[in-house]
């Protein structure tokens, strides 16, 4: 779809344009969305001749500390979620822009319009071909806090992938209500797809360079690692440690 509109009201997240409307549209208003320990804001967006979108602020200035994430970089994590989505062409996690807003420096990221009813637990057994991906996704980017909340089912049909902040650790921090893949073959389809991000990455190809600026070495080298044992092993994490399923788990 790459028209300007879509089923709901938003931008369209097919645009060709829309990182370029995400990162220089202006920002109109900005509510505060009571949710979690962070802040965050719904904003409007008026790129001028009647474009106009929502997206999701979070900015650094409202990031709560955490004692095992660095401080200050989870809306970095945010983006480079994003940045492995499109490199593997799953395109689940929402436009994603680094830029500055009404409280500094954080990014924007494309509000799907979706069904609010809707979460893993009530897509996990009509859409599993999109939540084994998802999980493979998780897997590999070392998601901390895959709620079942964080599964969209979107006007388009579509599910989509939200909040990313707690990516990217260099120890295992694979925190997920997805467990319903634990120990299963990964399929084949998404190995391949995994297979030609790592080798991008060992040569130096995009989205290394993307990459190196919003994660640390090291959380680059352990990246590379889990694609490594995702692709030696060929099957689904188990649950590792006692804190495996985030809470509250929706």
């Amino acid at each position: 779809m790459a028209t300007e509109t879509w089923p709901g009201q938003n931008w369209c997240p097919d645009l060709p344009d829309v990182l370029d409307l995400l990162a220089t549209a202006e920002i109109q208003s900005c509510e505060l969305v009571p949710s979690g320990s962070n802040y965050v804001f719904a904003v409007r967006l008026d790129a001028g001749g009647g474009r106009r979108g929502l997206g999701i602020y979070k900015p650094r200035r409202g990031e709560a500390p955490l004692w095992d994430y660095p401080g200050g970089d989870l809306y970095k994590r945010e983006f480079a979620t994003y940045v492995v989505s499109r490199a593997l062409d799953w395109n689940f996690v929402p436009p994603t822009v680094i830029r500055d807003g009404p409280h500094g420096i954080g990014t924007v990221q494309l509000y799907i319009e979706h069904d609010p009813r809707q979460t893993f637990f009530s897509l996990r057994d009509s859409r599993v071909a999109d939540l084994q991906r998802m999980a493979a996704f998780d897997a590999a980017v070392n998601n901390g806090d895959r709620k079942g909340g964080h599964c969209l089912l979107g006007v388009d049909g579509r599910i989509w992938g939200i909040d990313h902040g707690l990516t990217f650790h260099v120890e295992n921090k694979l925190r997920t209500v997805i467990w319903d893949y634990a120990g299963d073959p990964v399929p084949e389809r998404l190995l391949n797809d995994l297979a030609t991000l790592l080798d991008r990455l060992e040569r130096g190809a995009e989205p290394t360079s993307q990459l190196a600026e919003q994660i640390s070495k090291q959380e680059m080298a352990a990246f590379k690692r889990r694609l490594t044992k995702l692709l030696e092993e060929r099957r689904y994490p188990t649950a590792g440690y006692r804190r495996s399923v985030p809470w509250p788990p929706v």
